[in-house]
């Protein structure tokens, strides 16, 4: 019987060591994956909240805070022109709205270039920078690039007219950037349009330019290419130089002019040279 319960007590010791052995085990993992999750957390990203779309929106689209939510963004990729406060978004005393400029889809952040000012709408003068004008151009199918223009887009401006016996076909506005074709003014809009006009953002002194070719002769447009960067100028065309015709300078030379004075001598008529006077 002493034998028996020597037995169990022994099995027991063991037990009791082997279960404070698997303890000491658990605790060690669970202590190296806190202080893992503690590392980790330490690592991660700061976030910002920012306004993204709850839906889509397209133009013309009014925005108001129920179309909205706030999420957390990385603050460190934000994109630029974010807004992230409700009040720089709708400021105090001003229309709790804007109008969608360019489309956004689901989650993407809201930016201040796709939308317009509070209480704006999307018309042309919510598109015009800061010091610059609006201008139409008369268009047809062989000017207006075949209606492949949209708002957007940018062009270079030719015109083509007389300057004295000769055509000239002369650039004059390179880059302008086009805000509306006809009554278009969604840069989002995908399908061409034979337009009739096209209106074109630039300089009140550029304008004058435009305007006074636009009246005494024909304006062609070019479009640029969107990675197009370069600035053309100084391109000039004139019928001798598109047919290859080169000018001749003919120099007349001058005679030496002679007075003379006519006297007669009897039945004869004599002239006799005296130094001109005129």
């Amino acid at each position: 019987m002493r034998l028996v319960f020597g037995l169990v007590l022994i099995v027991g010791l063991g037990l009791a060591g082997f279960a404070v052995f698997m303890a000491q085990g658990y605790v060690t993992q669970y202590k190296s994956a806190l202080a893992s999750e503690r590392a980790e957390r330490a690592k991660q990203i700061k976030l910002t909240k920012v306004f993204v779309a709850k839906e889509q929106l397209n133009y013309g689209q009014q925005i108001t805070l129920e179309k909205l939510e706030l999420v957390d963004w990385p603050a460190s990729n934000l994109p630029e022109g974010v807004f992230a406060d409700a009040a720089v978004l709708f400021p105090e005393g001003q229309p709790k709205f804007r109008t969608v400029l360019r489309s956004m889809e689901i989650n993407e952040p809201l930016l201040a270039l796709k939308v317009t000012e509070p209480g704006e709408d999307a018309g042309i003068t919510s598109r015009l920078s800061k010091g610059m004008r609006a201008f139409a151009i008369k268009v047809d199918v062989s000017s207006g690039v075949s209606g492949f223009l949209r708002p957007g887009d940018r062009v270079d401006v030719y015109w083509t007219g007389s300057r004295g016996d000769k055509r000239v076909t002369k650039l004059i506005g390179a880059s302008v950037k086009l805000i509306a074709v006809d009554q278009i003014a969604d840069v989002d809009r995908q399908n061409p349009i034979i337009a009739r006009t096209v209106t074109v953002e630039t300089s009140p002194k550029q304008i004058a330019a435009l305007a006074q070719a636009q009246s005494t002769g024909r304006l062609s447009l070019s479009l640029v290419g969107a990675d197009d960067e370069n600035l053309t100028a100084g391109v000039e065309v004139d019928q001798n130089e598109l047919l290859g015709i080169v000018e001749e300078v003919v120099q007349v030379e001058e005679q030496e002019k002679v007075c003379t004075i006519r006297t007669r001598r009897g039945a004869e008529v004599v002239e006799i040279p005296i130094p001109c006077t005129n």
